[in-house]
Parts: C-alpha cells; sequence; structure tokens
C-alpha cells in the first residue's frame, strides 16, 4: 500500500519548498505534454510563416517546419505509432526492469541487499550509492533504473528514508552522467564527434576516446564527496524521517538464503570468468574485431544485454536454490509481475516521444542551439568567460534537447573549431561540454526517465509529483555544476593534461 504525507512538512519550507509547491501544481505530466506539443505547434507555425531559418554546420539553410502545414500534418499521421515504438529509452526500461524485477520477485536483490548493504556504515552509505551512481554511465542509461531503486533499497534497510537514497541514486546517474572512472560508451561516441569537427582547422588532427580519463577520474572523486555532503546535509535534513508503513525490517537471514546468495555468487563468478576470457586476450571474440581494443568493442556495445542477461539468470540461480522459483511457467509470471508498475510510464511515454519527435521535425533545437552559438562568439567571449558562457549555454539547451549526442552534432562544429583557434584543444573544448550536458539531466521536465522516479517516489510517498523531484534535484544540480567548473579553472591555471596524450592548450 502506498504511503500519504510521509515527508515531513519541513521540507515544505524554504526555496526548495516554495520551487516544489509550484512544480506539484502543474497538471499531470501527460496533460502537461499535450500543452507543450499545443504551444510546439503555435510557435513554430508562426516562425515558419516568418521564414526564420539558421545556416547549419554542413552549411545548409534549416528552416522551422510547420507541424499544421500539409506536410506537416501527413508527418504526424505517418510517424505516430513510429515515434512510440521507436522510442529508445521504453525498450530499455522495460527490459531492465524486467530483469532486475525479475531478480527481485526471487528475492535475491532485498536478500542481497540486507546481507551486503547493512555492513556498510551508515557515513559511508551516500557516498557508496553516489560513487556507483555516477559511475552508472559505463552500463550507459540502464544505471537509472536500477541505482534509484537499489539506493532506496539500502537505504530502507539502514532505517534511513528510502527517499533519500532513491533521490541520490538518481541525482548521480544523471547529473553525473558524463564521469567515471573507466573510458565508457559516453567518451566513445563524443570522440568521433569532436575529431570530425577538429579536422575542419586541421584535417590531419585525430583524438582517442580516453582523451578526457584524468579529468573525469578526478570528477568522480570529487563529485562523490560533494553528493555526499548535499545528500546528508541538504536532503535528508529537508525530508526527515520516513513514517510510511513500508518500514525495513533486520530479520535474519536463513541458511537456504544464505545457500542462494552462495550459489548466486557462484554463478556471478562463473560469468566473470568467462566474461574475462572473452575479453582480457588481445584476440579475445569481444574485443573490436580490426583494432583489437575494448574501446569500442562488441563488450561495450553490448554491456546492456550483458546486465540483462545476468539479472534473469543470476535471479534464477537464486530461486530455484531458495524455492521461490519451482516451475519454468513462474519465470513469466514474476517477468509480468516485475515490469507491471511500469504501466503508466509506458502511457506517459507515449505522448513523450510524440513531442521529442515533433520538436526534431520542427528543427527548433537546431534554431535554437545554432543561434545560441552565434551569440557567444559574436560576443567575443574568451578564456574563462568563454568556457563558462558555454557551459550554461548548454544546460540550458538541455532542458529541451536531453539527448548528449544530439547536441553535440549541433555544437561540435562550432565550438571545437573555435576553441582552436583561441589555442585550446579539442579534447578541452568536449570537456566544457560534456558539464553543462550532464549537471542539469535530473531537473529536465521533459527527460525520459523523470516518469520513472517520481513513480518510484510514489512508492513510499503518493504524493510526491514532478516538483518535489525537481526541488530536491536542485541542490545536487548546482552543486556539480559549480565544483566541476571550479575544476576546469584549476585544470586551465595549472594547465593540467585532460587525458593520456590530451593536453589542454594546443
Amino acid at each position: 500500500m502506498r504511503n500519504e504525507g510521509v515527508i515531513t512538512k519541513e521540507k515544505k519550507l524554504g526555496f526548495l519548498g516554495t520551487i516544489e509547491r509550484v512544480g506539484n501544481k502543474l497538471p499531470h505530466p501527460f496533460v502537461l505534454f499535450l500543452y507543450i506539443i499545443a504551444g510546439l505547434i503555435a510557435i513554430t507555425t508562426v516562425m515558419s510563416f516568418a521564414g526564420v531559418s539558421v545556416i547549419n554546420p554542413k552549411g545548409e539553410e534549416v528552416f522551422v517546419r510547420n507541424l499544421l502545414s500539409k506536410d506537416g500534418l501527413i508527418w504526424i499521421l505517418s510517424n505516430l505509432l513510429k515515434n512510440f515504438s521507436g522510442f529508445a529509452p521504453l525498450g530499455l526500461v522495460l527490459a531492465m526492469q524486467l530483469a532486475v524485477g525479475f531478480s527481485e520477485q526471487t528475492g535475491l536483490l532485498p536478500t542481497f541487499l540486507r546481507k551486503a548493504i547493512l555492513d556498510v556504515p551508515i557515513w559511508a552509505l551516500s557516498a557508496t550509492v553516489i560513487f556507483f551512481g555516477i559511475n552508472g554511465s559505463i552500463a550507459s542509461e540502464a544505471a537509472i533504473v536500477i541505482i534509484p531503486a537499489l539506493a532506496a533499497a539500502a537505504f530502507q534497510a539502514k532505517g534511513k528514508n528510502p527517499i533519500v537514497g532513491l533521490i541520490a541514486g538518481y541525482a548521480a546517474t544523471n547529473a553525473g552522467f558524463t564521469a567515471s572512472i573507466i573510458v565508457a560508451g559516453t567518451d566513445v561516441l563524443l570522440a568521433g564527434v569532436t575529431q570530425e569537427a577538429a579536422q575542419i582547422i586541421d584535417p590531419s588532427i585525430t583524438v582517442n576516446p580516453a582523451m578526457n580519463w584524468y579529468f573525469m577520474i578526478f570528477s568522480t572523486i570529487i563529485l562523490t564527496v560533494v553528493g555526499m555532503w548535499v545528500s546528508d546535509k541538504i536532503i535528508a535534513p529537508k525530508l526527515g524521517t520516513y513514517k510510511g508503513a513500508e518500514v525495513a525490517t533486520e530479520r535474519q537471514i536463513t541458511d537456504v538464503e544464505k545457500k542462494g546468495l552462495r550459489n548466486a555468487g557462484i554463478f556471478t563468478l562463473v560469468i566473470i570468468l568467462l566474461l574475462a576470457i572473452m575479453v582480457v586476450p588481445s584476440n579475445g571474440i569481444l574485443r573490436d574485431a580490426q583494432t583489437g581494443s575494448i574501446v569500442p568493442s562488441p563488450f561495450l556495445d553490448g554491456l546492456v544485454a550483458i546486465l540483462i542477461l545476468y539479472f534473469i539468470l543470476v535471479g534464477l540461480v537464486y530461486g530455484k536454490t531458495v524455492g521461490t522459483i519451482k516451475s519454468a511457467n513462474e519465470i513469466p509470471a514474476k517477468m509480468a509481475e516485475a515490469v507491471a508498475p511500469l504501466t503508466g510510464y509506458i502511457v506517459l511515454v507515449f505522448v513523450i516521444a510524440q513531442f521529442i519527435a515533433m520538436f526534431n521535425y520542427t528543427n527548433l533545437g537546431m534554431v535554437i542551439a545554432v543561434n545560441g552559438a552565434k551569440v557567444l562568439k559574436s560576443a567575443g567571449l574568451t578564456g574563462i568567460p568563454l568556457m563558462i558562457s558555454m557551459i550554461l549555454m548548454t544546460t540550458f539547451v538541455n532542458l529541451f534537447m536531453s539527448s548528449g549526442s544530439a547536441k553535440w552534432y549541433i555544437f561540435a562544429p562550432i565550438f571545437v573549431p573555435m576553441f582552436m583557434m583561441l589555442g585550446y584543444s579539442p579534447a578541452f573544448a568536449q570537456i566544457v561540454y560534456r558539464i553543462g550536458d550532464s549537471a542539469t539531466n535530473p531537473i529536465t521536465p521533459i527527460y525520459a526517465y523523470m516518469p520513472i522516479i517520481i513513480g518510484m517516489a510514489q512508492k513510499y510517498d503518493k504524493n510526491v509529483g514532478m516538483g518535489t523531484i525537481i526541488s530536491l534535484m536542485l541542490p545536487y544540480t548546482l552543486a556539480f555544476l559549480g565544483v566541476w567548473i571550479l575544476q576546469m579553472i584549476v585544470w586551465v591555471v595549472f594547465n593540467i593534461p585532460l587525458g593520456p596524450g590530451a593536453a589542454l592548450f594546443l
């Protein structure tokens, strides 16, 4: 049973409380997106009749498209179902929830959390959640689904407010998404775009995916510290003591559960060994067939699929051991139970997918990005003011275009050459962009995962809405953004290498 009003009244006070109250007065996200779509249609219709256009990085003139025109209406009718079925986060969320939820249904995750998390000192719990959340980008966007849920359960198991853990996990996986202690798929994707943009100035220049590695390693450490401070000093006091009915009990783990965990652990070691055999050798089958490298490689490309299969199989091993899975017929039944809570999300995704596709079709995102970049360039900003301006511009555009790669395709051909002409390396231009792109993710209302975190939070307090989430995410966004800017300034002042063979200046 969902709980009502379990968050203490103190959280309603102050600036964040005001944001929450205003935000929660917004209509249901489904209705809100219908209003946004209506506004998009009206704005783009006016701009289309006015002939608004920009020159894109390829030198082509791009006009704002009218959704009410003949072509626009035909596009809407032809793509309505395609927009929904082709919405990438939908498949990821359903698959990850099916797999992770199955492990939860068998009892593996709750038992593991009681065994593992309860041994973590309370003072280290926030830091542990933040650290693993930031590094969740290694598993791509799958971490946005997994880590907040696990963090809430971990906090609850320790007798702390589960919503604090949920919020910390969501903030870390989103505001800190671009950081990681190892080179991840994000590095590979962005580096390819950066190299193409850099070759506009120097056709012979090459970049590598590890060119931001040193900066991101330090980012992971410092953001973990900052995120822990925000969680413990701001969010936890604001939310107060959890008073819901779903209070964790610390019962002892039974002998059969211990056996189940042991078998699951053995299975995990076998999987790790098999992956090592396929990845560690220079001729491993999950390495890149041409270069023999891990970045990029089939291993990184298939990491999410590996996680999905792992959670299903390890849940099956545990379930068969403890008796929660007695026959094959119970497997699909438990998977169905695992995805049942996502029905509301699926309904909401239908309208979100339409808006994002319509926004891209109208070229309004291109107009905003290109004109914004021109304003910065014409203002003659240089040095640190230019870098901060680019970061702030990226954070603003991120509220309307959440895809990091899509924005970089637009920004890179403008900013990378501009930075190079000012004496800065392409690697540094990419760092500046990544800071702005990551920090505002958790406060973006149109973000595809916003409904997921709302649904997770409503398990503990049914009154949680979009305003609640944004108000609780804002301290993380501001803290991460401020610390990242300071880190960037330190790197510039002391001319610290950004990664292997990647200097800050040309």
